[in-house]
């Protein structure tokens, strides 16, 4: 089951106009909540947008990869705190795919809008400018967040011809790994 979510998984940037149920919700809530921690810290906090206002100020986080947003019907912010974790970072990233292959188990699309390292415009971070439209504490750093909802595109899988086997190595770098089939 898991390996046939993984083929087929693809990130979604059109939605349709159907909002997902909040028992749907709930089962993302848990899986970004169960996902691994180093050292079982669990340094995250998760913010489910579902107000259409909030998502469509989000969607101007930053200039580029974040305009989908506006018209998802659900939205995550995944923010962590670097003083409860070193690797916060790690910790933030595997929740936001949790809370992806979850999306996708329930027929939901998705798709992940970096934020850290991101500017807004010229002179603010978006994490700044998230941070002020959500209230987020600046104990918080945003890693990420997720459109997530009803998808109006269909994609393909990535066919397993135009994976990069070249870039897997077995042993020692450079020994090439080989796949069976």
């Amino acid at each position: 089951m898991f390996h046939s979510l993984i083929q087929k998984r693809r990130s979604i940037r059109r939605y349709s106009e159907e909002k997902v149920e909040k028992e749907k919700i709930d089962m993302l809530v848990e899986a970004a909540l169960r996902s691994p921690s180093s050292r079982g810290f669990n340094p995250w906090s998760f913010i489910v947008v579902t107000e259409k206002g909030l998502l469509e100020a989000l969607s101007r986080a930053k200039p580029h990869g974040s305009s989908f947003l506006r018209d998802a019907s659900l939205g995550f912010v995944i923010c962590a705190d670097r003083d409860i974790s070193d690797v916060w970072v790690e910790d933030a990233s595997i929740a936001t795919i949790f809370i992806q292959l979850a999306a996708e188990s329930l027929g939901l699309g998705s798709c992940w809008i970096q934020i850290r390292k991101r500017m807004h415009d010229k002179t603010k971070s978006a994490q700044s400018y998230i941070s002020e439209i959500l209230n987020i504490p600046g104990t918080l750093n945003v890693e990420s967040m997720i459109a997530v909802g009803y998808p109006d595109e269909k994609k393909s899988p990535h066919k397993k011809e135009t994976l990069q086997y070249e870039k897997v190595y077995q042993n020692a770098f450079g020994q090439h790994y080989r796949p069976f089939s």
